[in-house]
């Protein structure tokens, strides 16, 4: 057995074991993580500024609450790299016995229902309620006996320039994706976050055209950026971008920030927490935003724009994402989320396209699995 094919047979392990893990890989990089652990290496933070004192794998709701808290799975088992995981033995871990909290059963959003959504919030942009909002939805598919461990492998395959992962940790359940969108990275001395939106589908030719609308809806996440920045006393950074940024479905719009880390390393749950929930995910101004979303979309995001990765973990240091491109996985069916940008320029038929091809991120290594079996 090949080390990439054990790796998939691990993590079904664990899966079955209900075992609580992280494995992820980083962005172009083919050596994978893992971080496991007990009952008793799994911590709680009542907010995400107390993450300032954590140290391990972080996942992070997008609102927190007693059915989505902020998790910390801490690291009793950190391997890094095939050969380390070849020589794990999953036996040694006992099975997370904190129980998963009750959720209504995922259904599909019709089209019907999300074109009212979106033409309700173009209506409250034009009423000057507040200049942007994400509308999302879900999708839900049919599980079968598909192995996680190949899907997860197949979803690195086809998608390396971004952050993959699965997630099996209590309170929140098993997920998994492959988000692109960098929230935050610190090294303790360098430090980087980026404005990460706007969609096209992806052109074989790589030569895009950004229409109003797009450079519109990025630049609003990028002034909330320097805003932060300037909040923590940052006077001098670097930028690079807006560039395009290409997934294996989709391109965006990418503005990157650089900046010291050695000014922040105390406060890095401070900061973090004002950069969540970003403009990509929530909209400007945020509370207004996100009582839209509260109170309009009819499903729970639960850790869906979220953000996850590794907390300063020894010298790889804080290196955390936004929960996109990600599902739910429950015993007979996977909860797929999807969202898109909302602003005055927006056409509700094109963000629903917008949100199906977001979608093909994972269907595509979904179907490519089901149709081997």
């Amino acid at each position: 057995m090949n080390s990439v094919t054990q790796l998939g047979c691990l993590i079904d392990n664990l899966i079955e074991k209900n075992a609580a893990f992280a494995c992820w890989f980083q962005p172009s990089s083919d050596s994978p993580q893992l971080i496991a652990g007990a009952e008793n290496d799994i911590i709680f933070p009542g907010s995400i500024q107390q993450l300032s004192r954590a140290r391990g794998f972080v996942f992070a709701p997008f609102k927190i609450s007693d059915n989505a808290p902020i998790i910390v799975l801490q690291p009793a088992i950190h391997l890094k790299g095939y050969s380390q995981i070849q020589e794990f033995d999953p036996e040694t871990l006992t099975s997370a016995s904190l129980g998963q909290e009750t959720k209504d059963p995922c259904i599909s959003t019709n089209f019907n229902d999300y074109l009212v959504c979106v033409n309700h919030a173009i209506e409250q942009i034009h009423a000057a309620k507040f200049s942007k909002v994400i509308v999302s939805r879900r999708i839900c598919k049919e599980r079968k006996n598909e192995s996680l461990g190949s899907l997860f492998l197949g979803m690195r395959d086809k998608n390396p320039g971004v952050f993959v992962f699965v997630v099996n940790l209590p309170k929140a359940g098993l997920w998994m994706g492959a988000t692109p969108e960098l929230l935050f990275r610190s090294d303790g001395r360098h430090a980087q976050t980026v404005s990460l939106a706007a969609t096209q589908p992806l052109r074989p030719d790589g030569q895009y055209c950004w229409f109003t609308k797009e450079i519109e809806e990025q630049a609003f996440v990028s002034r909330y950026t320097v805003d932060v920045l300037h909040r923590f006393g940052f006077s001098t950074y670097q930028t690079k971008g807006p560039q395009d940024l290409e997934t294996a479905t989709v391109a965006h719009l990418k503005t990157s920030f650089f900046f010291s880390g050695e000014q922040i390393e105390n406060r890095l749950g401070e900061f973090v927490e004002q950069l969540c929930p970003t403009p990509a995910v929530c909209g400007l101004p945020k509370v207004e935003a996100d009582q839209f979303i509260q109170a309009f979309e009819p499903h729970d995001r639960r850790y869906y724009t979220g953000f996850l990765g590794p907390w300063r973990l020894e010298q790889s240091g804080t290196d955390v994402y936004v929960n996109l491109r990600s599902m739910e996985i429950e015993d007979a069916q996977y909860a797929l989320y999807t969202g898109g940008g909302i602003t005055a320029r927006s056409n509700p038929e094109q963000e629903w396209e917008e949100t199906t091809q977001k979608s093909r991120t994972l269907l595509n290594a979904i179907e490519a699995l089901q149709e081997q079996d």
